[in-house]
């Protein structure tokens, strides 16, 4: 008699049929392909794990077929799915049995009859079947498709802490994001700037330094107050002498910063930058709210509730204890235990002074967005969605039901990462987003889209899968988890259409087949980056501008890529053997990347773009971004450091302190840091404008 094949984590790949099964049950998969037809199977230790992080016991054979039998016994019995995702327009029909009774509880709290045409939104479906059994559950009622913008336009493309202003305190703010999108909206036509994650970070432990990265934050619910104005904070105005006194030497410090990082080559520091404006901002909260702004805070924590109460207290008890909750004391590291609030309690003062600082950004992110809608963007500025958070932060603490415990996210081994990735982020657990109704997922997404009329969605992929990694092994030991696409998908499309806004999906590298096709057909726009747009298996020619999709947002560079000056000089490439990154001789390296921009120049050539000759720098910039509005893509991005000439990148992946990621300020090709006041009399910028401008007055490709 053969059983189930001993799930033995050094035995290699998975071989055993039960295993498989049950891996398939519970969305892992055991076999992947890393490139199109070369098919890998995954180790057996890594489905394991991550069956153990969803709750299910596969240790040895009797486990899994124990664990089998339970699934299909719970299957068997149940009379509705966790979750049901629907489509308007598309009529209900729950697998259920004959003559089972259907009624809708609407998001309004009436009632309605299943086989009627129901509403978008958030619903309960409840059965009675013959037998007795009944059964309820959520049902999501979502748009068919997106609209994209509502004309063909371009923008900038901009990390808000590295464009600083005569008035910022050392890194880029709030204030400068309404100035920017009011100066290139009206000046320039622009129809949208998209921004980095805006969430708040986790703050430093005693003696080390804030993680800089905007894609490893606490919370992706809350901004992070290091963005605010404090000057334009209404009660600043009524400070009384003494604390107008403090605040004034406090501003003499800030400009200090400011000084360094714009005249001395000093890099951006987010951490002296908030000392100043927590001790600025503990000050004018002395002065009290006047009726009106305390009625609207007061509105603001109620329609927050849970969500702000638990940022704000997980930023209390940092304070006390630390970043990391894990190592806080033992009720405290469960936010629903008497303890926890007990404790609250005990720090009410300071749950409430982070609760104002979330107000306070929510108030200056809406006026930047009001300035974008004014100066006319048919967009506006469209936030950033980080893939996953810090397992230090608040939204790990908070959130450790719906998450993988023993996970995290990132990428299996390619032929640029041989090694694979991991990016210490905690994956949600697609069964508890499913038995929770997709809740997590929608407050999430309601809370960036709050004061966004566009949304880019990091690794997009991810919506589909995401490559699981057990605690203490490598990468490569990692494996693909399911998520319910059509769920995902469709909750992002019923968000996004309450919110208004333009959805982006970052679906660059390895992308699985028929994921670009399943996003477009939703009005998710894609995201095309001109060194990758390239014929086959993206190791063919150049592809010429009709050949490009029209559903994107289409650009020369990213955060994560070398700026065009530094692409087109071959400059990146030094850079990258500086830091110890090529995988190949250097003049190999040289002679690649020459060889890929000279394929791209020719093209440019050909297509009459390149009036200025290969050697001009400036124009050769020009000629790319002429080629972009030739493409029929609906969005066309400016990176904002391309416009200047600026040569660094903003982030070297691969790199921690070998290179200041995410501290840099937009700089000209000499290095020289530009601010916004510098920017908005740049001839340079202004004749790269003008050409884009141009071409997006003709018929794109393809039109």
């Amino acid at each position: 008699m053969g059983g189930p094949e001993r799930p033995d984590p050094a035995s290699g790949p998975v071989t055993g049929d039960a295993l498989r099964r049950l891996a398939a049950a519970h969305g892992v998969q055991t076999r992947y392909e890393t490139t199109p037809g070369i098919t890998v199977d995954a180790p057996v230790a890594g489905v394991v794990a991550a069956l153990r992080a969803l709750g299910v016991d596969a240790s040895g054979p009797d486990a899994v077929a124990r664990a089998l039998a339970r699934h299909e016994e719970l299957l068997a019995a149940r009379l509705l799915p966790p979750c049901v995702v629907l489509r308007e327009g598309a009529p209900l029909k729950p697998d259920v049995p004959e003559g089972t009774a259907l009624t809708v509880e609407l998001e309004d709290g009436t009632t309605a009859t299943a086989p009627g045409p129901l509403p978008l939104g958030y619903h309960r479906l409840r059965a009675r079947a013959t037998d007795g059994r009944e059964a309820d559950a959520a049902l999501i009622v979502v748009p068919e498709r997106l609209p994209g913008p509502p004309r063909r336009g371009f923008g900038f493309m901009v990390q808000l802490y590295s464009l600083l202003s005569d008035r910022s305190w050392g890194m880029g703010d709030l204030g400068d994001l309404a100035e920017l999108a009011g100066w290139a909206g009206r000046a320039l036509g622009a129809d949208f700037l998209t921004v980095n994650p805006l969430h708040s970070a986790v703050p430093a432990a005693d003696g080390a330094a804030t993680d800089p990265s905007p894609y490893r934050p606490s919370t992706r619910h809350f901004p992070d107050p290091v963005y605010l104005r404090v000057r334009d904070v209404p009660e600043y105005a009524y400070l009384p002498a003494a604390a107008r006194a403090r605040v004034d030497e406090l501003l003499e410090r800030a400009g200090e910063l400011r000084r360094a990082v714009l005249e001395d080559d000093a890099l951006i520091d987010r951490d002296a930058v908030w000392r100043l404006k927590r001790e600025a901002l503990d000050a004018v909260r002395e002065v009290p709210l006047p009726p009106g702004r305390r009625a609207a805070y007061c509105d603001f924590l109620a329609e927050r509730g849970r969500e702000l109460e638990d940022h704000a207290t997980w930023s209390a008890f940092a304070e006390l204890h630390g970043p990391d909750w894990r190592s806080w004391p033992g009720d405290l590291r469960d936010p629903r235990s008497a303890g926890t609030e007990r404790a609250r309690a005990r720090v009410l003062d300071r749950v409430d002074f982070h609760s104002w600082l979330a107000w306070l950004t929510d108030e200056q992110l809406a006026r930047a967005s009001r300035a974008a809608e004014d100066a006319g963007m048919a967009v506006g500025i469209v936030h950033d969605l980080a893939v996953g958070v810090h397992p230090d932060g608040s939204d790990a603490w908070a959130g450790q039901d719906v998450l993988a415990p023993g996970m995290s996210v990132g990428a299996p081994p390619d032929a640029f990462n041989p090694l694979g990735q991991d990016w210490a982020l905690p994956p949600w657990r697609p069964d508890a987003l499913a038995a929770a109704g997709y809740a997590p997922y929608r407050q999430l997404l309601r809370s960036v889209l709050r004061r966004a009329r566009g949304l880019r969605v990091d690794h997009v992929m991810g919506l589909f899968r995401l490559w699981w990694v057990p605690a203490g092994r490598p990468p490569s030991e990692g494996v693909y988890v399911r998520y319910d696409a059509e769920a995902m998908l469709g909750v992002l499309a019923l968000e996004a259409h309450r919110a208004g806004a333009v959805v982006i999906g970052e679906d660059l590298g390895t992308v699985e087949p028929g994921v670009r096709e399943r996003l477009a057909e939703r009005g998710v726009l894609g995201t095309s980056v001109l060194w990758f747009e390239r014929g086959g298996d993206g190791s063919g020619p150049p592809l010429p501008p009709e050949r490009w999709r029209a559903d994107c947002l289409a650009t020369v560079t990213t955060h994560d890529l070398p700026s065009t000056a530094s692409r087109l000089t071959g400059d990146h490439v030094g850079l990258r053997h500086r830091l110890g990154l090529l995988t190949r001789p250097l003049e190999q390296e040289r002679a690649a990347d020459a060889a890929d921009v000279t394929e791209w120049l020719e093209l440019l050539r050909a297509e009459g773009l390149l009036p200025e000759g290969p050697d001009d720098e400036e124009g050769a910039i020009k000629a790319v971004h002429r080629f972009l509005v030739r493409t029929p893509a609906r969005m066309v991005g400016v990176w904002l450091p391309d416009a200047v000439g600026d040569r660094r990148p903003q982030n070297v992946p691969g790199t921690s302190d070998a290179y200041p990621n995410w501290r840099l300020p937009v700089a000209d090709g000499r290095g020289h840091p530009v601010t916004l006041e510098r920017l908005v009399s740049c001839e340079r910028l202004y004749a790269l404008v003008d050409e884009v401008r141009r071409g997006l007055e003709r018929p794109a490709a393809g039109h």
